[in-house]
Protein backbone atom coordinates (compact mmCIF):
# COMPACT_ATOMS: atom_id res chain seq x y z
CA UNK A 1 0.00 0.00 0.00
CA UNK A 2 1.35 3.15 -0.78
CA UNK A 3 0.33 6.31 0.25
CA UNK A 4 -0.93 9.22 -1.88
CA UNK A 5 -1.40 13.45 -1.50
CA UNK A 6 -4.76 14.47 -3.91
CA UNK A 7 -4.96 18.04 -3.98
CA UNK A 8 -8.38 19.77 -4.66
CA UNK A 9 -9.86 15.84 -3.62
CA UNK A 10 -12.71 17.54 -2.74
CA UNK A 11 -13.70 18.01 -6.33
CA UNK A 12 -15.63 16.42 -9.34
CA UNK A 13 -12.48 14.54 -10.35
CA UNK A 14 -10.93 14.89 -7.08
CA UNK A 15 -13.88 12.72 -5.11
CA UNK A 16 -13.85 9.91 -8.22
CA UNK A 17 -10.11 9.32 -8.16
CA UNK A 18 -10.32 9.01 -4.02
CA UNK A 19 -12.61 6.84 -4.57
CA UNK A 20 -10.46 4.48 -7.04
CA UNK A 21 -7.77 5.02 -4.88
CA UNK A 22 -9.29 3.46 -1.97
CA UNK A 23 -10.67 0.28 -3.71
CA UNK A 24 -7.23 -0.17 -5.30
CA UNK A 25 -5.89 0.01 -1.33
CA UNK A 26 -4.30 2.93 -1.16
CA UNK A 27 -3.50 4.91 2.15
CA UNK A 28 -5.02 8.91 0.71
CA UNK A 29 -4.77 12.50 2.06
CA UNK A 30 -7.09 14.77 0.84
CA UNK A 31 -6.18 18.26 0.33
CA UNK A 32 -9.36 20.56 0.01
CA UNK A 33 -9.85 24.35 0.84
CA UNK A 34 -11.48 23.81 3.78
CA UNK A 35 -9.48 21.16 5.63
CA UNK A 36 -12.59 19.03 6.18
CA UNK A 37 -14.67 16.62 4.32
CA UNK A 38 -15.92 17.67 1.08
CA UNK A 39 -20.49 17.36 1.72
CA UNK A 40 -21.59 13.89 1.71
CA UNK A 41 -23.01 12.93 -2.17
CA UNK A 42 -20.06 10.98 -4.17
CA UNK A 43 -18.31 9.57 -1.38
CA UNK A 44 -19.60 7.22 0.63
CA UNK A 45 -19.56 7.64 4.38
CA UNK A 46 -16.81 5.01 4.93
CA UNK A 47 -14.76 6.50 1.78
CA UNK A 48 -14.99 9.86 3.96
CA UNK A 49 -13.66 8.99 6.84
CA UNK A 50 -10.89 6.41 5.65
CA UNK A 51 -9.32 9.59 4.00
CA UNK A 52 -6.86 12.35 6.08
CA UNK A 53 -8.47 15.23 5.42
CA UNK A 54 -5.99 18.43 5.17
CA UNK A 55 -6.13 22.04 4.26
CA UNK A 56 -4.53 23.50 1.36
CA UNK A 57 -4.61 27.27 0.18
CA UNK A 58 -2.44 27.64 -2.87
CA UNK A 59 -2.14 31.40 -2.52
CA UNK A 60 -0.65 30.83 1.40
CA UNK A 61 3.31 29.94 1.03
CA UNK A 62 2.82 28.67 4.27
CA UNK A 63 -0.17 26.35 3.69
CA UNK A 64 1.71 24.70 0.87
CA UNK A 65 4.69 24.05 2.73
CA UNK A 66 2.75 22.56 6.15
CA UNK A 67 1.03 20.04 3.57
CA UNK A 68 4.35 18.75 2.07
CA UNK A 69 6.05 18.40 5.82
CA UNK A 70 5.21 14.76 5.70
CA UNK A 71 6.53 12.05 2.63
CA UNK A 72 3.95 10.75 0.08
CA UNK A 73 4.76 8.06 -2.17
CA UNK A 74 2.69 9.86 -4.83
CA UNK A 75 1.00 13.40 -5.42
CA UNK A 76 -1.77 14.47 -7.89
CA UNK A 77 -2.29 17.83 -8.28
CA UNK A 78 -5.77 18.37 -8.93
CA UNK A 79 -6.80 21.70 -7.39
CA UNK A 80 -7.36 24.20 -9.68
CA UNK A 81 -9.97 27.04 -11.60
CA UNK A 82 -11.54 24.07 -13.36
CA UNK A 83 -14.26 26.33 -15.18
CA UNK A 84 -13.27 27.65 -18.73
CA UNK A 85 -15.86 30.54 -17.67
CA UNK A 86 -14.42 31.31 -14.38
CA UNK A 87 -11.28 31.74 -15.63
CA UNK A 88 -12.57 34.34 -18.16
CA UNK A 89 -14.11 36.41 -15.89
CA UNK A 90 -11.00 36.34 -13.84
CA UNK A 91 -8.02 35.39 -15.83
CA UNK A 92 -5.49 36.97 -13.02
CA UNK A 93 -7.28 34.39 -10.34
CA UNK A 94 -6.92 31.37 -12.38
CA UNK A 95 -3.05 32.23 -13.49
CA UNK A 96 -2.50 32.70 -9.73
CA UNK A 97 -3.93 29.21 -8.22
CA UNK A 98 -3.05 27.49 -12.11
CA UNK A 99 -0.06 28.27 -12.81
CA UNK A 100 1.53 30.16 -9.44
CA UNK A 101 -0.32 27.56 -7.08
CA UNK A 102 1.73 24.92 -9.13
CA UNK A 103 4.50 26.29 -8.79
CA UNK A 104 4.59 26.96 -5.06
CA UNK A 105 3.62 23.30 -4.73
CA UNK A 106 5.99 21.55 -6.91
CA UNK A 107 8.93 23.94 -5.30
CA UNK A 108 8.22 22.96 -1.81
CA UNK A 109 8.11 19.10 -2.73
CA UNK A 110 11.35 19.54 -4.67
CA UNK A 111 13.13 21.13 -1.81
CA UNK A 112 12.24 18.12 0.13
CA UNK A 113 13.66 15.89 -2.61
CA UNK A 114 16.83 18.01 -2.87
CA UNK A 115 16.55 17.72 1.17
CA UNK A 116 16.72 13.57 0.61
CA UNK A 117 13.38 13.86 3.06
CA UNK A 118 10.75 12.82 -0.48
CA UNK A 119 11.01 11.48 -3.63
CA UNK A 120 7.05 11.04 -4.51
CA UNK A 121 5.59 10.73 -7.98
CA UNK A 122 4.22 13.63 -9.23
CA UNK A 123 0.80 13.63 -11.58
CA UNK A 124 0.07 17.24 -12.83
CA UNK A 125 -3.76 17.69 -14.25
CA UNK A 126 -3.35 19.85 -17.11
CA UNK A 127 -5.86 19.81 -20.14
CA UNK A 128 -6.11 18.81 -23.36
CA UNK A 129 -7.34 22.53 -24.20
CA UNK A 130 -3.56 23.60 -23.94
CA UNK A 131 -3.71 22.02 -27.76
CA UNK A 132 -5.41 25.04 -28.85
CA UNK A 133 -7.73 25.41 -32.00
CA UNK A 134 -5.67 24.54 -35.16
CA UNK A 135 -6.20 20.47 -35.01
CA UNK A 136 -8.37 18.71 -37.30
CA UNK A 137 -7.06 15.35 -36.87
CA UNK A 138 -6.55 13.49 -32.70
CA UNK A 139 -3.69 15.07 -31.50
CA UNK A 140 -0.59 13.80 -30.11
CA UNK A 141 1.62 15.00 -27.47
CA UNK A 142 4.01 16.66 -29.37
CA UNK A 143 1.55 18.34 -30.73
CA UNK A 144 2.47 22.37 -30.22
CA UNK A 145 1.15 23.93 -27.20
CA UNK A 146 -1.02 27.01 -28.30
CA UNK A 147 -3.95 27.63 -25.90
CA UNK A 148 -6.58 29.77 -26.74
CA UNK A 149 -8.17 31.05 -23.37
CA UNK A 150 -7.26 31.74 -20.04
CA UNK A 151 -7.90 28.58 -18.50
CA UNK A 152 -5.99 26.75 -21.27
CA UNK A 153 -3.22 29.33 -20.71
CA UNK A 154 -3.30 29.08 -17.25
CA UNK A 155 -2.89 25.23 -17.47
CA UNK A 156 -0.03 25.78 -19.87
CA UNK A 157 2.09 27.44 -17.21
CA UNK A 158 1.97 24.90 -14.61
CA UNK A 159 3.15 22.96 -17.23
CA UNK A 160 5.91 24.85 -17.77
CA UNK A 161 6.46 25.47 -13.39
CA UNK A 162 6.47 21.86 -13.72
CA UNK A 163 8.99 21.51 -16.16
CA UNK A 164 11.26 24.11 -14.35
CA UNK A 165 11.01 22.77 -10.98
CA UNK A 166 11.69 18.99 -12.22
CA UNK A 167 14.78 20.25 -14.05
CA UNK A 168 16.27 22.41 -11.27
CA UNK A 169 15.16 19.96 -8.19
CA UNK A 170 15.24 16.47 -9.91
CA UNK A 171 11.33 16.27 -8.95
CA UNK A 172 10.02 13.56 -10.69
CA UNK A 173 6.62 15.00 -12.35
CA UNK A 174 3.97 13.56 -15.01
CA UNK A 175 1.57 15.67 -17.09
CA UNK A 176 -1.71 14.77 -17.53
CA UNK A 177 -3.40 15.75 -20.06
CA UNK A 178 -7.47 14.77 -19.72
CA UNK A 179 -9.56 15.53 -22.47
CA UNK A 180 -13.53 16.87 -21.82
CA UNK A 181 -14.12 14.89 -18.64
CA UNK A 182 -18.19 14.17 -17.48
CA UNK A 183 -20.18 11.89 -15.57
CA UNK A 184 -22.17 11.73 -12.25
CA UNK A 185 -21.92 14.48 -10.04
CA UNK A 186 -20.10 16.89 -12.84
CA UNK A 187 -21.91 20.49 -12.40
CA UNK A 188 -23.90 22.33 -14.45
CA UNK A 189 -20.88 24.91 -15.40
CA UNK A 190 -20.03 22.14 -18.00
CA UNK A 191 -21.48 21.27 -20.77
CA UNK A 192 -22.99 17.84 -20.68
CA UNK A 193 -24.65 18.17 -17.46
CA UNK A 194 -25.84 21.57 -18.46
CA UNK A 195 -27.77 20.30 -21.56
CA UNK A 196 -29.39 17.15 -18.90
CA UNK A 197 -30.36 19.72 -16.90
CA UNK A 198 -32.21 22.29 -19.48
CA UNK A 199 -34.01 18.97 -21.30
CA UNK A 200 -35.17 17.56 -18.02
CA UNK A 201 -36.88 21.16 -17.68
CA UNK A 202 -38.06 21.11 -21.59
CA UNK A 203 -39.54 17.81 -20.48
CA UNK A 204 -40.96 18.67 -17.22
CA UNK A 205 -43.14 21.19 -18.64
CA UNK A 206 -43.81 20.81 -22.01
CA UNK A 207 -41.06 22.98 -23.66
CA UNK A 208 -40.30 22.15 -27.51
CA UNK A 209 -36.77 24.31 -27.77
CA UNK A 210 -33.96 24.21 -25.23
CA UNK A 211 -31.74 27.36 -25.50
CA UNK A 212 -28.10 26.45 -25.96
CA UNK A 213 -24.76 27.62 -27.05
CA UNK A 214 -22.44 26.94 -29.98
CA UNK A 215 -23.33 23.17 -31.05
CA UNK A 216 -20.77 23.10 -34.01
CA UNK A 217 -17.36 22.07 -31.85
CA UNK A 218 -16.22 18.67 -31.74
CA UNK A 219 -14.83 17.07 -28.54
CA UNK A 220 -13.62 13.80 -26.97
CA UNK A 221 -15.48 13.18 -24.04
CA UNK A 222 -14.56 11.03 -21.53
CA UNK A 223 -16.20 9.03 -18.65
CA UNK A 224 -14.47 10.98 -15.14
CA UNK A 225 -14.42 7.08 -13.47
CA UNK A 226 -12.17 6.76 -16.70
CA UNK A 227 -9.96 9.66 -16.12
CA UNK A 228 -9.60 8.28 -12.46
CA UNK A 229 -8.22 5.19 -13.94
CA UNK A 230 -5.68 6.60 -16.13
CA UNK A 231 -4.23 8.74 -13.47
CA UNK A 232 -4.24 5.79 -11.02
CA UNK A 233 -2.12 3.97 -13.89
CA UNK A 234 0.14 6.87 -13.85
CA UNK A 235 1.22 6.44 -10.56
CA UNK A 236 2.14 2.99 -11.21
CA UNK A 237 3.67 3.43 -14.56
CA UNK A 238 4.03 6.78 -15.94
CA UNK A 239 7.60 8.01 -16.74
CA UNK A 240 9.00 10.83 -15.29
CA UNK A 241 9.09 13.57 -17.25
CA UNK A 242 6.79 12.93 -19.64
CA UNK A 243 3.45 14.00 -20.92
CA UNK A 244 0.20 11.94 -21.64
CA UNK A 245 -3.03 12.64 -22.89
CA UNK A 246 -5.98 10.87 -21.87
CA UNK A 247 -8.36 10.89 -24.17
CA UNK A 248 -10.60 7.95 -25.92
CA UNK A 249 -9.31 9.32 -29.34
CA UNK A 250 -13.17 9.89 -30.87
CA UNK A 251 -14.73 12.64 -31.09
CA UNK A 252 -18.40 13.84 -31.13
CA UNK A 253 -20.30 17.13 -32.37
CA UNK A 254 -22.24 18.68 -29.64
CA UNK A 255 -25.28 18.70 -32.06
CA UNK A 256 -24.99 15.12 -31.87
CA UNK A 257 -24.24 14.93 -27.90
CA UNK A 258 -27.53 17.53 -27.93
CA UNK A 259 -29.84 14.22 -29.85
CA UNK A 260 -28.04 11.50 -27.51
CA UNK A 261 -29.07 13.54 -24.40
CA UNK A 262 -32.57 14.62 -25.32
CA UNK A 263 -33.00 10.76 -26.26
CA UNK A 264 -32.12 9.64 -22.86
CA UNK A 265 -33.77 12.02 -21.24
CA UNK A 266 -36.66 10.74 -23.62
CA UNK A 267 -37.98 14.60 -24.38
CA UNK A 268 -38.36 15.80 -28.18
CA UNK A 269 -37.04 19.04 -28.23
CA UNK A 270 -34.74 21.22 -30.64
CA UNK A 271 -31.94 23.09 -30.24
CA UNK A 272 -32.44 26.92 -29.80
CA UNK A 273 -28.76 29.15 -30.15
CA UNK A 274 -28.69 32.03 -27.49
CA UNK A 275 -26.07 34.29 -27.93
CA UNK A 276 -25.75 35.01 -24.16
CA UNK A 277 -24.45 31.14 -23.97
CA UNK A 278 -21.82 31.52 -26.73
CA UNK A 279 -18.16 31.67 -25.64
CA UNK A 280 -15.25 33.85 -27.75
CA UNK A 281 -12.34 31.22 -28.16
CA UNK A 282 -14.93 27.52 -28.90
CA UNK A 283 -11.94 25.43 -30.14
CA UNK A 284 -13.66 23.32 -33.56
CA UNK A 285 -12.09 20.19 -33.05
CA UNK A 286 -10.37 19.23 -29.93
CA UNK A 287 -9.61 14.86 -29.85
CA UNK A 288 -6.58 13.26 -28.44
CA UNK A 289 -4.83 10.32 -29.00
CA UNK A 290 -4.09 8.12 -26.45
CA UNK A 291 -1.74 5.87 -27.81
CA UNK A 292 1.00 6.78 -25.67
CA UNK A 293 -0.65 5.97 -22.77
CA UNK A 294 -1.98 3.18 -23.25
CA UNK A 295 1.31 1.55 -24.73
CA UNK A 296 2.58 2.91 -20.78
CA UNK A 297 -0.14 1.84 -18.73
CA UNK A 298 -2.32 -0.46 -20.75
CA UNK A 299 -5.37 1.72 -19.63
CA UNK A 300 -8.33 2.05 -22.48
CA UNK A 301 -11.42 4.20 -21.61
CA UNK A 302 -13.98 1.83 -20.83
CA UNK A 303 -17.24 3.08 -19.55
CA UNK A 304 -19.31 3.84 -22.93
CA UNK A 305 -20.58 7.04 -23.23
CA UNK A 306 -24.15 6.34 -23.32
CA UNK A 307 -23.63 4.51 -19.45
CA UNK A 308 -21.94 7.93 -18.62
CA UNK A 309 -25.18 9.76 -19.76
CA UNK A 310 -27.58 7.37 -18.33
CA UNK A 311 -25.51 7.39 -14.81
CA UNK A 312 -25.21 11.56 -15.18
CA UNK A 313 -29.21 11.58 -15.87
CA UNK A 314 -29.91 9.66 -12.76
CA UNK A 315 -27.52 11.65 -10.64
CA UNK A 316 -29.68 14.67 -11.27
CA UNK A 317 -32.84 13.19 -10.85
CA UNK A 318 -32.07 10.74 -7.91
Amino acid sequence: MSTVLVTGAGGFVGNWLVKRLLADGHAVVGATDTGGAPAAGLLTDRELHAVEWRPLELLDPASVAHLVHRSFDGVVHLAAVSSGADARRDPGAAWAVNAGGTARLLDELGKRRLAGEADPLVVIASTGEVYGAKARAPLREDAPVAPVSPYAASKAGAELAARETSERTGLRVVIARPFQQTGPGQDERFVVPALVRRLIAARSIGAHAVKVGNLDPVRDFLDVRDVAAAIVGLLEKGEAGETYNIATGKGIALDDLFALVAAAVGVRAVAEADPKLMRPSDIPYLVGNPSKLTASTGWRAAIPFEQTLADLIASQTS
